[in-house]
Formats: structure tokens, sequence, C-alpha cells
């Protein structure tokens, strides 16, 4: 039997390395050899808790879902992609029929599929099946790592879209984690004036730094008033378009005393399910608040920029490891030690 080596969780903390069946491309399918699997903040924990909000790990589920590799093969019916071809594999597929598929808000279909959110398996495989119109072809010089990192990445994309980051803006990123430094780079590519981040960590934000951040603000236990000031300074005004990456309570109370009148602000980390805002001076700066689901139709830009060489992935993979290390892999995440860390998943 062809090796099919595959990442299967159980429950929390209970991860196996398994062979699964080989899987067959449907008409508008193709089966992906896949190469580069990127940890995310909710692999780590379904791998650790067993669960990341809503979704649950109630049945073994493949974990993974930033992922890109070769076609092996396709369905009868695809004609972009042939057998070769390095692919990025976007991972949520909706249902393209309801009315939010086809307004283009496709990300919050009731019915979208998800690598790696139950009860759908994911990409920490050696072989993938996935509909051939959610891959995007990857140029030559565009490596895996990069194709995988291509799925964080759109994040920021969408997130800086509704944001309204543009040319001359002024941008604030709470947290520094990898989703937060993919906004930074994104921020810069479209023009933003000035990007400032925030984190408890100062080795993250000496990296964001390095990844051309305007200015840092350390969270060292100052007021929020006191905070939003350094934001202020450090970013030379207030700012017009605000991305919360940690879902720390205080922290969006900050960026909205930090604000500038009319600016937007959109939640992308995930905390408590209740928090309390300073409703009149949101109300009173008439600020905009949007909630970030995974993102829709932002791949193909996500990828443009880096093949552009505009934004710069390469310096955020940290760690690396074998599908074989994959235990490692995940507790190096929880860790929090580095950065991004990658997943190798083929077979030398």
């Amino acid at each position: 039997m062809e090796d099919n080596l595959s990442a299967v969780l159980y429950k929390a903390n209970d991860l196996r390395l398994e062979q699964r069946a080989l899987p067959e491309p449907g008409p508008q399918d193709v089966v992906v050899r896949i190469h580069s699997v990127g940890i995310c903040g909710s692999d780590v924990h379904y791998w650790h808790r067993g669960r990341t909000t809503r979704f649950v790990v109630e049945a073994p589920m493949v974990l993974g879902h930033e992922a890109a590799g070769t076609v092996e093969r396709v369905g009868e019916q695809v004609t972009h992609l042939k057998p070769g071809d390095r692919v990025a594999v976007e991972p949520g597929v909706p249902c393209r029929r309801c009315d939010l598929c086809k307004t283009g808000r496709y990300n919050v279909c009731p019915e979208v599929e998800f690598c790696s959110t139950p009860p759908v398996h994911g990409t920490l495989t050696r072989l993938y099946r996935h509909p051939a119109d959610f891959c995007f072809k990857l140029p030559a010089h565009v490596t895996m790592e990069e194709g995988a990192m291509l799925e964080p990445l759109t994040v920021a994309v969408y997130s800086c879209r509704r944001a309204g980051v543009t040319v001359g803006s002024r941008v604030l990123v709470c947290g520094a984690g990898p989703i937060g430094l993919v906004s930074l780079l994104t921020a810069r590519a479209l023009g933003a004036a000035a990007v400032c981040l925030t984190d408890i960590s100062p080795a993250r934000l000496e990296f964001a730094a390095g990844q051309g951040a305007s200015g840092t603000v350390l969270i060292d236990g100052a007021t929020e008033a006191e905070t939003a000031g350094r934001v202020v300074a450090a970013l030379g005004g207030r700012p017009s378009a605000i991305i919360e990456c940690c879902g720390v309570a205080s922290s969006i109370r900050m960026a909205i005393k930090a604000a500038a009148p009319r600016a937007k602000l959109v939640t992308v980390g995930r905390g408590p399910a209740d928090v309390s805002l300073p409703i009149v001076e949101l109300t009173t700066k008439e600020l905009e608040i949007n909630g970030i689901f995974r993102y829709a139709n932002c791949y193909q830009a996500a990828l443009d920029l880096v093949a552009s060489g505009r934004v710069q992935l390469a310096p955020l993979v940290s760690h690396r490891f074998t599908l074989e290390q994959s235990e490692q892999a995940f507790q190096t995440a929880l860790e929090g030690t580095g950065i991004k860390v990658m997943i190798k998943v083929g077979a030398d």
C-alpha cells in the first residue's frame, strides 16, 4: 500500500501517526501530495485542549490547514491544473449556493467545510483531496513554505481590507504573533505610513521592529490610557486602522482609547466570549468595529504580494520538523519560543 501517513488527533494530547486510505479525486477535485504545513494557533488549541471556541474534537481528526504541495491526480473536469503543478490550498470550501456565497461572503457560509475544523479532516497527511478551484498554482520562485503561509497571510489581507488600510494609513496591530506580524507586512505593502505593534513579549516586538514596524509598545502593566498614549506617540498620531490580533479585553479597550475619530477596528484574535467596552468613547468617535472570520476572496491577492516580493514570509519560519516529529512540533508551537512552526509532510 502506498504511504499515506497522517497526524490524527483523537482527543486533547492524544496525537497518533496512522496510515489512512488513499484519496480518490472527484470530477472537480485534485489529489495533492502535501509538502509543507504550518501550525496555526487553532491547531495547537485542538491538540492541547481538544477544542477552540465553539469547535470541539469529538471524533478522530487529521490536523493542519496551512498547506502547499504538488498535484498528484486531477478529476476529469479539472482543466486549470495538471499533475506536477505546485499549489497552495485554500482550506475553507463553502456550499457555493447560498446567498452569502453568491454575494462573495463565502467565509460565513453556514455549510462551509474548513480543513481541521471538526469534523473535517485537515492536511497533515501525505495525500489530500481538495476541490481544484480552491487550489492556487504557485509560480516557480515561490517556495512550498511560502505557499503554506499564504493561509495566515490571507487573514492579514482580509483584515487590512476590512480595516481600510491604504496609502498613508496609521495602523495599530495588537499582538505580535504570526497573524500580527503578517498584518504588519501586509499593511506596509499596502502603503501604510506607520505601523505600531503591541505585545507582552520584548523578543517578539524586537522581531517586529526588524520586519519594518515603525514603533512598538510593550504591554507592561501600565493603564489602558497610558498604553494608548504610548501607541499614539509611537505612530506620530492616532491610528485610523486597528487590527486586534490577541482578543484580550484590555487590548480592545486600549485600542479604542488610542483610535482616531472614524477609525476602523477589526477583531481577529479570539478571547473571552463577552467583553466590556467604553461605549461612550466608541460612539462619540464614531468608530467602526468589524468582526473577522477567516477570509474571503483574498488568496490570489496574498499570492500576488508574495510573488511580487512585496511581502517576505521566509523570515517568519523559526522551526522545522518532519511529519514523524509532529508531537514535538506542536509542543514547540505551544511553548511560543518561535514565530512559525513548519512541518515537512512529504517523505524523502
